[in-house]
């Protein structure tokens, strides 16, 4: 843990003595998640996300997030006679480091890094035969360490970005269960 947080303030650190340039904003998208888990078929879930963003550096930088969203999804045995769907309401805290280039008006960026989520509350609709076979299924660890890699553009004060977030750590180690999702925000640079 020492180690991670020394790498954070070495980056902090060269991003602000580069002459770097400070932004903060708001954004707000859509995601399309899935839950994979052992032995079950899963479909997708739409949900939500909405927070904040700062971003510090010049072409590299670095852009810690917060926000509110909703994930997760639906399951069914292979034979389907089990059928479920679960649905988080999280809080995720995103530390990106990025790359842009392109002229100041309009410039493109890749970025990517750790997103810490914790789990504010879970809704769940299981079949009843779902709950006799899998009684230990709804255990849902509260806070999961995830990855996030992807692609933006910035148009003056608006910015869109396109990501896909994968489960370093598993939800639910029991049932090996790894959320995954793409999601698409856009945003608006306050400062």
């Amino acid at each position: 843990m020492r180690k991670h947080i020394l790498i954070l303030a070495l980056l902090i650190s060269v991003c602000i003595t580069a002459k770097a340039q400070f932004s903060v904003g708001v954004k707000a998208g859509v995601n399309y998640s899935t839950i994979d888990a052992n032995n079950l078929k899963n479909s997708s879930v739409a949900g939500y996300q909405a927070g904040v963003f700062a971003r510090v550096g010049g072409s590299v930088y670095l852009q810690p997030e917060l926000y509110l969203s909703g994930t997760g999804g639906q399951f069914q045995s292979d034979d389907n006679v089990y059928s479920g769907t679960v649905k988080f309401t999280n809080l995720d805290l995103p530390v990106l480091i990025g790359v842009r280039f392109g002229p100041q008006k309009l410039n493109f960026r890749i970025m990517g890094g750790p997103v810490f989520t914790t789990i504010l509350n879970t809704d769940e609709s299981l079949s009843q035969n779902f709950n006799a076979t899998y009684n230990d299924f709804r255990s849902y660890k509260n806070l999961t360490v995830e990855g996030q890699l992807g692609a933006g553009v910035d148009f003056g004060p608006l910015t869109a970005d396109l990501r896909y977030q994968f489960g370093v750590n598993e939800v639910n180690e029991d049932h090996q269960q790894r959320q995954n999702l793409w999601a698409l925000s856009v945003g608006f640079k306050i400062l």
